[in-house]
């Protein structure tokens, strides 16, 4: 940018009623003592390999982390998951985390939690070996090749956005509600605005965009909250197997919010399907609020990310759990 209503774009300058940030978000890379004079792999290079690693160290027990390390497992590599925190996938329920983590450890996976790593090294054969701390004692792991997928930062340093006056904060561009910048005439959509850095997340801001700019009124008919941004309501999936699905609030979050909730659980097992399917391992907690209102739901199982697709109908729309039990499912 080089003003409220200009970019540069090579030789040329372009001015426009209105401008919408899009620029995305890339891998973040942790300032680690020697990191930057070794080979490392990210999200975004992970697929342009063609040989299985023998041994595969992965910093950052988060979904990326979590479904390279099954993938590469039962491509035949051996995989160590080094987390900062207590547990992976902090942001999932711990019950049913423990569920998916019952099913990578049996596959093989060594997940060291409350692992920290302050110094990389080049080790013997071409690979690397990892210094840190574990439990607050040192720790060191080796492997051939290393994934460093500790989370994305938003693509927005080299935009000059203070010659627009477009504000920002340590993660990302500051939006509204519709998605508007501090300067009204420029949006920002997608990872870029540092919240939910997901692709249906993104999609959902375009639409939003569209309805804003496009029509003078709110269109209802469309969708996208009257043209208001409501991401919040958007359910996550880490696609490992079992997968591992949310939607709204699970039992912290309605805690840290002080919100009264009745918790529904049901298992897996329970289920004719699943037991037909011999796909008996998993649960769905679902937390319903005043007068039956769904505040979320979490399931961990076969087609959970399918399966929360109802429950995220529910979440949107402030449906009641009598939405479910007065309907007749197939199957």
């Amino acid at each position: 940018f080089t003003g409220p209503r200009e970019v540069q774009a090579g030789d040329y300058k372009i001015t426009a009623k209105f401008f919408i940030i899009a620029t995305g978000s890339s891998p973040f890379v942790p300032p680690i003592e020697g990191l930057d004079k070794l080979p490392y792999i990210t999200n975004e290079t992970i697929f342009d390999r063609t040989e299985i690693p023998d041994h595969l160290l992965i910093i950052g027990g988060g979904p990326i982390g979590i479904e390279m390390a099954q993938a590469h497992r039962r491509l035949g590599a051996k995989v160590t998951v080094l987390e900062r925190g207590p547990m992976i996938m902090s942001k999932d329920d711990p019950e049913l985390v423990e569920v998916v983590v019952d099913h990578l450890t049996k596959e093989g996976i060594t997940i060291e939690n409350r692992t920290s790593i302050d110094r990389i090294e080049p080790s013997a054969g071409g690979g690397v070996t990892l210094h840190g701390q574990k439990d607050g004692q040192p720790f060191s792991v080796s492997g051939s090749h290393l994934l460093v997928a500790v989370g994305r930062k938003a693509n927005f340093d080299k935009l000059d956005l203070e010659k627009a006056g477009v504000e920002t904060h340590a993660r990302g561009i500051n939006v509204n509600d519709r998605l508007q910048t501090s300067n009204k005439r420029i949006y920002a959509i997608g990872d870029v605005i540092g919240g939910r850095q997901f692709t249906h997340v993104a999609g959902y801001h375009a639409g939003v965009i569209i309805q804003n700019l496009l029509f003078k009124t709110p269109n209802l008919t469309l969708g996208f909250g009257g043209g208001r941004n409501n991401d919040h309501l958007a359910p996550w999936v880490t696609y490992t197997d079992p997968e591992l699905a949310h939607v709204g609030l699970n039992e912290a979050m309605a805690k840290e919010k002080d919100e009264k909730y009745t918790l529904a659980e049901w298992e897996y097992e329970e289920n004719d399907r699943a037991q037909a399917e011999h796909a008996t391992s998993g649960k769905i907690k679902v937390l319903i609020g005043k007068k039956g209102k769904v505040l979320g739901c979490s399931i961990v199982g076969k087609n959970a990310g399918d399966l929360i697709g109802p429950w995220a109908l529910a979440v949107a729309n402030g449906l009641k759990i009598s939405a479910f039990t007065s309907t007749i499912m197939p199957y």
